[in-house]
């Protein structure tokens, strides 16, 4: 059996993969299917342990699937001197974008503008910030590695004005000196995400969405599993039951405190907190800024990118504290506002609400506290054992994400007496392997299945060499070509996959995270939505009435958000946000309980 049908994530694997967690005993389990999570679900299994992950909604439906889309080392890191975790972000990035994830990772342009002064008197200052950001720069090449193909980007290069403008000619000539051009990496995290979960399920791991962790299981003092919600079970089923295991890993980010509280019963205090810090993006059109590259612009408060993502701009982020529903963090207004006049100080035309195509919101989770004796700290991220059989990863950030995996994964071996190091450094996901020639070889492709150049390169960058299933679809349905209504941009096979191979179980899943429909389109994926139920219902078996409310649970959604996007502050962004259920409460509208009233352990 190849990777590919191996690491596919069918209806029809789901159900066998329930019956796998009711039935059997693992080495390691996995709550949470951010990008830590399934990072560690593929550490765990290349080194041939027997692995479960459970993820109460969707793949990367959290934090792993709202951030900047930048795989980076963090220039900040450098002005506060720290080096080894600048190192380790740039050692990752190089791995992701020339071995591990090419069709995922390639390098984005990023402009530095240097401030223009007041004439001659200023020319030492301007000489001092350019020699200032330049070092800077220069440091960050040097970490990454001046020279050898692993880097995977190009080297700075200083630019004048004119030069400047040339790239990005929407910067305002009266506030610009010069610039220096970088280059970072450009993911889409969401889908790095689903293919690490697919890459872990070609090694044999069960992985399953849709599955939530109420409560630990123990003998005594040691957690030996874990109990679990199926929040996809019919109505009179027995939709919670246990997975038994030998080691239990918490991977759930924001949520991280939720396992903290499983605990307090046996008076156990853990001894880290993690505090959600909320950041903010917007969309525009790319016809809103001329520009070739990136921007990275230093504020008061924060540092903000201006990012180009295909045929749009990505604006974020902020940087406030959040302590409202961690399941739907909401950009109110302010956000908004603060984003568009930070950004509109160098633009040459002004941007307005009007420019403004998707909004979307996500949490950092930063590390708010202590560790007792037994952790494993970094300043980025923290691995401690709060209980035997209990390992807990916390912080961090979604670049370094394979280090975390292999920490939390390390500790475990060491607990199974495993004598096995990580293999991930070395194991390309899925999609990777060939990509380079595949690409190369992209015109004869798009020749013999009697498509576009401009369609198959759209694939490739999305699905890397897993293209070839893709074009199987098409070769055996003609109509599976067609473009996807409301989204020239995307095919309805694309669909298809997302649901046969993908896990995608909801409208949801496919138009926010399969596809980045819903912060790309105007209309946030509103005029897809009933194309989109119709492909997926024809995998999942949808009758009318199930395709209706798929689509209407999808409008509520959009529309919670649109509101919350009015709301002047956080408090009434997120009551507005509220106002639309999760879809993932259909178990309720068939009477079967109330998901949402159970501890929201695993996301």
């Amino acid at each position: 059996m190849s990777r590919s049908v191996a690491g596919q994530l069918s209806p029809e694997r789901r159900a066998a993969d329930l019956r796998r967690l009711r039935a059997e005993r693992f080495d390691v389990l996995i709550i949470g299917g951010g990008v830590t999570g399934a990072g560690a679900a593929l550490d765990a299994a290349s080194r041939g342990l027997k692995v479960a992950l459970v993820e109460a909604r969707d793949y990367a439906a959290g934090t792993s699937s709202r951030s900047s889309k930048l795989i980076h080392g963090g220039l900040r890191y450098l002005e506060q001197l720290e080096f080894h975790l600048v190192h380790e972000a740039l050692t990752e990035r190089g791995l992701l974008a020339t071995r591990l994830a090419p069709h995922l990772v390639r390098p984005v342009p990023i402009l530095v503008p240097l401030p223009a002064g007041s004439g001659v008197r200023d020319l030492p200052a301007r000489l001092f910030r350019r020699s200032y950001y330049g070092a800077g720069v220069a440091a960050y090449d040097a970490f990454a590695g001046i020279f050898g193909g692993g880097r995977g980007m190009p080297l700075h290069r200083h630019l004048t004005r004119e030069g400047a403008r040339r790239i990005f000619p929407s910067l305002r000539p009266d506030t610009l000196a010069g610039a220096i051009r970088y280059y970072d990496g450009q993911v889409d995290d969401a889908r790095l995400v689903v293919t690490l979960a697919r890459t872990a399920a070609s090694l044999g791991a069960t992985v399953v969405t849709s599955t939530r962790a109420v409560g630990l299981i123990r003998q005594a003092r040691e957690v030996t599993g874990v109990r679990v919600r199926d929040l996809e079970a019919p109505a009179g089923s027995e939709a919670e039951f246990e997975v038994r295991a030998r080691v239990v890993v918490g991977a759930t980010g924001v949520w991280s405190d939720d396992m903290s509280r499983m605990l307090n019963d046996v008076g156990l205090r853990p001894g880290i907190r993690v505090r959600a810090s909320k950041g903010v993006h917007l969309v525009v059109p790319r016809s809103a800024i001329t520009g070739e590259a990136g921007l990275i612009l230093r504020t008061a408060t924060s540092v903000l990118f201006v990012i180009p993502w295909g045929g749009h701009w990505i604006i974020g982020t902020t940087d406030t504290d959040w302590r409202l529903d961690r399941s739907h963090p909401a950009a109110s207004a302010r956000d908004i506002e603060y984003l568009l006049d930070q950004v509109n100080t160098v633009l040459d035309r002004p941007l307005t609400t009007a420019d403004i195509e998707g909004v979307y919101a996500g949490l950092r989770p930063l590390l708010a506290g202590e560790a007792d004796s037994t952790s494993k700290l970094s300043r980025e991220h923290a691995v401690f054992e709060p209980m035997l059989g209990l390992l807990l990863v916390a912080g961090g950030k979604y670049t370094t994400y394979r280090v975390m995996a292999s920490d939390v994964v390390d500790r475990a071996a060491h607990r199974l007496g495993v004598v096995r190091p990580s293999r991930t450094a070395d194991l390309p996901l899925l999609g990777a392997d060939g990509y380079a020639s595949m690409w190369r070889d992209r015109a004869d492709l798009a020749r013999r299945h009697g498509l576009p150049v401009g369609v198959v390169e759209h694939l490739l960058e999305r699905y890397g060499t897993l293209t070839r299933d893709l074009l199987a679809l098409i070769d055996a349905d003609p109509l599976q070509s067609s473009p996807l209504a409301g989204a020239p941009e995307y095919l309805a096979a694309e669909v298809t996959y997302a649901t046969r191979a993908e896990g995608a179980l909801h409208l949801e899943d496919v138009l926010t995270r399969r596809t980045r429909i819903s912060f790309e389109t105007a209309h946030r994926g509103l005029d897809s939505a009933e194309h989109t139920a119709e492909l997926m219902g024809a995998v999942l078996g949808w009758d009318a009435a199930t395709r209706a409310r798929e689509v209407e649970h999808y409008r509520a959604r959009v529309e919670a958000e649109r509101q919350s996007q009015l709301m002047p502050d956080d408090a009434t962004a997120d009551a507005a946000r509220l106002g639309a259920p999760d879809v993932r409460g259909f178990a309720a509208d068939r009477g079967d309980g109330d998901p949402a009233e159970l501890p929201s352990s695993s996301r």
